[in-house]
């Protein structure tokens, strides 16, 4: 079988539906999974779930014929979102699971999210699991096995209802963006007690009306004006899988991940001094001090989902967060990444006083950023360049961070540059204490870039 290799990337499987990915590569991925797990194997069963693409309902039932084939359970857990799967690898008994997604990207791609034990699989895991989908050869059997429809989502739902406590009625809207968190995020927030005014809240694999992907600002256009329309306490978004969350404050400003990683630590530190606080390589230098400021133990770490959770559990964390929207609670919750609970999160942090979400902002300091810029380059070069630039900013004695890429210092701002790990492209970003010196420190970073990137 022919299986395109670039659908391994380095935080799951992606790909074009019917191209790239087909139900054949699907099943044979679950039957990779099967090999894989023999050495955590207790409960000889993995849990599978899908979105509400037009691909996923076909490649679910292909990755549990690869797997029944290989004599191993499935527990499946339809159509929900991604936190959901994460939530059934802690309460059911799985020894791992697939989620099948394509998350963010535009309707024609499809995916999957693959767990071993609790945890996500990333880089080296991944390249292994389709090593051996390439492989095949796989001992199949005839021993009987069982499939387990199941519905969580009350019992998720009852398990946040029981973790979240908000003080007052607020009034949020929430754009699912026609993914798959809107039938549970619009009653479970109902359920705690808010009024909620849901956008794009059904599921549409087609995603007619917008982009499913809250980091983008086109894709909050609605969110924003029904914010200020109904002059909502606050606007909430998730991506096609409700894994990553984007808000929107009572005025309409979009909260990007690094401020809402701000508040949630700050619901945090509240209870929990001194807990560590790990932000990406991407956020705001605000974000490090002010978590310092209210007593926390700030970290920069790579940016990439999978690689959060890991070091979550390296520094006992217990908060993490990416500008992607990835929010990862370890404090009254699991660790993983979860839209709809975080954004219960933040509705409980801004009922517990009278404050609107800019006002517990205001003491931020204003600084000025640039949006993540991307530089096409070729696959082969893209890490040598960054290594290049890294030794170059080096000998000219500046501070540089390289714990993912290069993020160069300067004492009124920094710039940043890394190597995407899922395409060919060179990832730049900077920020500084007034316009003119954010020209001046993009000016000098990108002079270098595109030198190296002749």
């Amino acid at each position: 079988m022919q299986i395109n290799p670039q659908i391994f990337r380095e935080y799951d499987i992606r790909g074009i539906a019917g191209i790239d990915l087909t139900e054949n590569i699907v099943e044979r991925v679950g039957q990779a999974l099967t090999v894989m797990l023999r050495g955590h194997k207790k409960h000889n069963t993995v849990c599978i779930a899908r979105d509400g693409r037009l691909s996923s309902k076909a490649f679910s039932q292909a990755a549990i014929d690869g797997i029944t084939s290989c004599g191993v359970n499935v527990i499946d857990l339809g159509e929900v979102p991604t936190p959901l799967l994460y939530f059934g690898l802690f309460n059911l008994p799985v020894d791992g699971g697939i989620m099948i997604t394509g998350s963010h990207n535009p309707k024609e791609y499809n995916g999957m999210k693959v767990a071993i034990g609790n945890t996500t699989i990333h880089g080296k895991e991944i390249q292994k699991l389709g090593a051996i989908a390439v492989k095949g050869g796989f001992a199949t059997t005839r021993k009987p096995v069982t499939i387990t429809r199941m519905d969580l989502v009350p019992k998720y739902i009852a398990k946040v209802v029981a973790n979240i406590d908000i003080k007052r009625k607020l009034k949020v809207v929430l754009d699912a963006g026609n993914g798959v968190g809107g039938p549970i995020g619009v009653p479970l927030y109902e359920k705690l007690g808010c009024e909620v005014i849901p956008l794009y809240c059904d599921v549409d694999g087609n995603f007619p009306n917008h982009h499913p992907d809250p980091t983008l600002p086109a894709s909050l256009k609605k969110l924003i004006a029904t914010v200020k329309r109904t002059k909502a306490d606050c606007g909430i978004a998730y991506d096609g899988d409700a894994d990553r969350i984007g808000g929107v404050d009572n005025e309409g400003n979009i909260l990007w991940g690094d401020k809402l990683l701000i508040l949630f630590a700050r619901s945090v530190l509240r209870v929990k001094s001194g807990a560590t606080v790990i932000g990406e390589v991407k956020c705001s230098r605000t974000l490090y001090d002010d978590i310092a400021k209210h007593g926390g133990n700030p970290v920069m770490w790579k940016t990439g989902h999978s690689l959060i959770k890991a070091a979550m559990k390296q520094y006992h964390a217990q908060l993490a967060g990416e500008m992607s929207g990835h929010m990862f609670f370890k404090h009254r919750w699991y660790g993983f990444d979860d839209a709809i609970y975080s954004g219960a999160r933040l509705l409980e942090f801004l009922a517990s006083g009278k404050k609107t979400l800019q006002e517990h902002l205001a003491d931020v300091p204003k600084t000025f950023v640039t949006e993540e810029i991307r530089i096409k380059t070729e696959e082969s070069r893209k890490f040598a360049i960054i290594a290049q630039a890294t030794e170059y900013f080096q000998d000219k004695g500046y501070n540089v961070n390289t714990i993912d890429g290069a993020r160069i210092e300067f004492p009124d701002g920094w710039g940043l540059l890394r190597a995407s790990n899922t395409s060919p492209v060179l990832v730049m970003r900077c920020e500084a204490e007034s316009q003119k010196r954010l020209k001046e420190i993009c000016n000098l970073v990108r002079a270098k870039l595109d030198e190296l990137n002749k």
